[in-house]
């Protein structure tokens, strides 16, 4: 769980825009940005909006639009209750819920046809846009989980080289998670949501794998552990770890 607010107001900052200058680019009232910022979901004209409020802002200032609506809907948004029966068994309920996706889509889609049309190419970027860029990575498409080869037990007990496995695993919700070999400026391996119940696996100290370094959106939403010890500490906050077979450091 992460400040939607706090770090929106940041990644502008950080770019060096005012609220006016967003409110020019986007063409969304300047006091519907201010209540994003604030956090104060009362003052927009409802949740769809919000939604497609909330993915716009958060992709022009090169955050990741997802993560943010995500974030949003689980801390947010109205939570259906469960159905009592599978939802095969219940069509009606099945109809209500396309219909509301449809509307979100919909709204997703004018919002972003918006900001495509007011962007002018050209303008070049400062460095405080491009570090602000590099604060939370773009989506891309999602690549096939990687998992390390199973290792023997014995080796796991004795701490061989070869034998050290660090192991991501979702456990309360799902996470979004950009990982490379070597460090931040290595190979992009994986990119995109862990899905609760999923997990990462990784063998540290071979040849070609060392070391992982991993960006987690929800840290407070996975356990990351390295060989038998658990890495204790993780933020509530988005977060960058390095995972080496002699424990973690930070990103």
């Amino acid at each position: 769980m992460f400040d939607i607010g706090a770090s929106l107001r940041e990644a502008r900052e950080l770019r060096g825009l005012s609220l006016d200058d967003a409110q020019q680019h986007l063409r969304i009232r300047g006091r519907y940005l201010t209540a994003l910022e604030d956090e104060r979901w009362d003052l927009l004209p409802g949740e769809a909006y919000a939604k497609g409020f909330l993915r716009t802002y958060a992709e022009y200032l090169g955050l990741d639009g997802t993560l943010y609506v995500d974030e949003f809907n689980e801390r947010v948004a109205a939570q259906d209750d469960e159905p009592i029966v599978p939802e095969s068994l219940a069509p009606s309920r099945g109809r209500s819920r396309l219909l509301t996706r449809t509307i979100v889509g919909i709204f997703v889609l004018s919002f972003a046809v918006f900001a495509a049309s007011s962007w002018r190419p050209g303008s070049p970027a400062s460095p405080q846009v491009e570090a602000a860029s590099a604060a939370i990575p773009k989506p891309f498409a999602r690549r096939a989980l990687p998992h390390g080869l199973p290792l023997p037990a014995a080796a796991l007990a004795h701490g061989d080289a070869k034998g050290t496995v660090a192991l991501v695993r979702a456990t309360k919700g799902r996470s979004w998670f950009s990982v490379r070999v070597g460090g931040p400026n290595g190979k992009e391996i994986f990119r995109g949501f862990l899905e609760r119940g999923h997990r990462l696996r990784y063998p540290l100290g071979t040849v070609s794998m060392r070391t992982v370094w991993m960006r987690i959106g929800r840290p407070h939403a996975v356990v990351v552990t390295i060989g038998s010890r658990a890495v204790n500490g993780l933020p509530g906050t988005p977060a960058n770890l390095l995972l080496t077979r002699d424990g973690p450091r930070a990103g």
